[in-house]
């Protein structure tokens, strides 16, 4: 899987981030990805085909750990390359997709007036 994150922010001002997921699989008719960000409905999160055989859905998501798992034609189907995998209750794996808190810029430095300087040198030169 592929995540490229973008930082948006929600109406209610709870910063969300947009993950694009993808899975490539040039002989599926269908795919879907379904997981704890949508109570494991296979069907509700349809993905779109993309002209190279790469399936891909962008989600919007809190900060947090998300477990999920592909739907190809209706089969239940592995991300081979999700980074981090944990058992589910059925004898399968599901991949882990950790989406990270947006990072705050570092406070701007404001520049110092000429006559600010002056007084911060005047003050600095004191004993």
């Amino acid at each position: 899987m592929s995540a490229k994150r973008k930082a948006t922010r929600a109406e209610t001002g709870r910063s969300l981030q947009r993950v694009c997921v993808e899975l490539t699989w040039p002989g599926a008719e269908s795919v879907c990805i379904a997981g704890s960000f949508n109570d494991w409905h296979p069907g509700v999160t349809p993905m779109l085909r993309l002209s190279d055989g790469t399936w891909a859905k962008e989600l919007v998501l809190a900060p947090g750990s998300y477990e999920y798992r592909f739907v190809v034609d209706g089969e239940w189907v592995d991300d081979p390359m999700a980074a981090d995998y944990i058992p589910n209750p059925f004898g399968g794996m599901n991949a882990v997709l950790t989406v990270a808190a947006p990072q705050t810029a570092p406070p701007r430095r404001q520049r110092l007036s000429s006559s600010a300087k002056t007084a911060l040198s005047q003050v600095l030169r004191q004993p």
